[in-house]
């Protein structure tokens, strides 16, 4: 007879060992368990109730042998009947006779139309020497086998239910991580996106606005074109936010940072022993961006060769590691950046020119800061209030202060102006700041290219008249919108058409687009 019992021990475990790998999904697994308990041991009823953390409540998670409505009943406070004490006292507990015991509830009221003896049987399910639920059943072996069995072996099936329980809580908790983080990436987009839409009020960057949106939900390639420091990689960001491949990666490779040797393992991956010091395999990034978006900054300084590699991955969308013959397949959209004129790099031979046509499906020229400067003063505005809530600092700009930002020609483009007013928030102690306290920064003297349009005494004029006209064009031409857009009346916006003489325009603008 024990034999017997050995053998449909281990019958069960070795089933319920089998299901280790639908775990994921706890309550499924759960069931799973207390049905395998049912089919080999004959088992009428069985409950597996865990620990609520919110309503600090043990609760049924899995049952077998009960309705619903029986199941829903079965929630017990942590002192309360059978259950409670087996989870307060950590020990296994026996109930010869349910009629018997005044801590058996039957909260669950499944076991009323019986009159026969019923003996329940009920383990503590320890974690880290922690109680998180109570595994309890109905007799499983009937009159001829002791209790003892019975208790041992339900505390056996428990420790796997803790284990199981334990590894549900693990993958939740990272999927939590991810979730967060993911969520987190998201809204830095978003902010990022919110803000480069709502400080480009320039035609230029309104065009800009344009062209990211149409290319965006497509898989076209783009060639990003533009003085370093536009925000050629914030626009890639963004383009690769507002696709449908905003759930998968964005991989950034800046192709300058690199020698060539470098490169072409850091972008296709290598396999164990491909060179001296490749002591494992590495999968390149063209991998890791798999689903998603490949963003090569600096194209213009790839080798030959690498431009022949990548041209072939262009066009195949298939590579090798280094020391594999294995050819792998990926799914990525390329962004490409530079601040060379890739036409004359292809007429001096510096790069080949199948390679030039296929990143140039669709390129978007950045202009620099010096040809929006509309722009500058939200900029200011926009980098002044972040980098001061970074530093808690309060900086202002006087309106000759301002004069001399928007006269300034701005080399470096945005990522020199963020630089300047980061500066200034940890040098400076707040307050008002002039065009004597830029000096030491800003050249007064700027002359170089379109300041001389943004002279003394026409600059601000000019400056409206521009923002005037990107609202409208944003808008379609229509004057509510505009209005609305800039944050001013309809009648304030008739005024100023009116003032700067584009009645024509808009009326010309208007019919054009019926």
């Amino acid at each position: 007879m024990h034999d017997k019992l050995n053998e449909l021990k281990l019958k069960v475990l070795s089933h319920i060992s089998q299901i280790v790998g639908q775990a994921l999904d706890l309550d499924q697994t759960l069931e799973i368990i207390l049905g395998i308990l049912s089919e080999h041991l004959a088992m009428q009823r069985a409950t597996i109730t865990l620990m609520d953390e919110e309503r600090n409540r043990l609760g049924i998670r899995a049952s077998h042998g009960l309705t619903p409505d029986e199941k829903g009943r079965g929630v017990y406070r942590l002192d309360e009947g059978v259950t409670g004490h087996i989870f307060r006292t950590r020990r296994p507990f026996v109930v010869p006779d349910i009629r018997k015991e005044p801590l058996f509830l039957d909260k669950t009221r499944s076991r009323k139309i019986e009159k026969r003896r019923i003996a329940f049987i009920g383990v503590p399910i320890i974690l880290h020497g922690h109680p998180i639920g109570v595994l309890s059943v109905d007799r499983l072996f009937g009159e001829d086998v002791t209790f003892e069995e019975d208790v041992e072996f339900l505390t056996i099936l428990a420790a796997l239910v803790a284990q199981f329980v334990s590894l549900n809580d693990r993958v939740r908790a990272r999927e939590d991580r991810l979730i967060r983080a993911n969520r987190s990436l998201k809204s830095e987009l978003s902010e990022k996106c919110t803000n480069f839409f709502a400080s480009a009020m320039s035609p230029a960057m309104a065009q800009v606005q344009q062209l990211i949106r149409k290319v965006a939900p497509t898989k076209a390639s783009v060639l990003l074109l533009g003085e370093s420091g536009t925000g050629k990689t914030l626009v890639a960001q963004i383009i690769h936010e507002l696709s449908d491949r905003v759930g998968f990666p964005f991989v950034k490779v800046n192709c300058a940072a690199l020698p060539n040797t470098l490169l072409e393992s850091e972008l296709f991956g290598y396999e164990k022993g491909a060179f001296t010091g490749a002591s494992e395999t590495r999968p390149g990034r063209v991998e890791q961006a798999n689903g998603g978006t490949m963003f090569l900054d600096e194209i213009g300084e790839l080798s030959p060769a690498l431009q022949a590699k990548l041209l072939r991955f262009l066009q195949e969308r298939e590579f090798e590691r280094l020391g594999s013959n294995r050819t792998r397949s990926v799914d990525v959209r390329i962004i490409a950046a530079t601040n060379k004129d890739l036409e004359a790099e292809v007429k001096k031979g510096n790069f080949r020119e199948d390679l030039y046509y296929r990143l140039n499906v669709f390129p978007i020229k950045v202009p620099p800061l010096r040809e929006r400067r509309e722009d500058i003063a939200s900029l200011v505005g926009f980098f002044t209030d972040k980098l001061c809530r970074e530093y808690g600092c309060s900086i202002r700009f006087t309106s000759t202060a301002m004069h001399a930002l928007t006269e300034h020609t701005w080399p470096g483009n945005v990522r020199e102006m963020e630089n300047l007013i980061e500066r200034l928030a940890i040098m400076v102690d707040g307050g008002d700041l002039d065009a004597e306290n830029l000096a030491p920064y800003v050249s007064m003297d700027d002359t170089g290219g379109d300041s001389v349009r943004f002279g003394q005494g026409a600059s601000l004029k000019e400056i409206e008249k521009r923002n005037v006209l990107a609202a409208l064009e944003r808008n379609r031409w229509k004057l509510s919108r505009a209005a609305g857009d800039l944050g001013i009346t309809l009648r304030q916006m008739g005024y100023r058409v009116k003032k700067f003489g584009l009645e024509e325009l808009v009326r010309d603008r208007k019919h054009a687009l019926k």
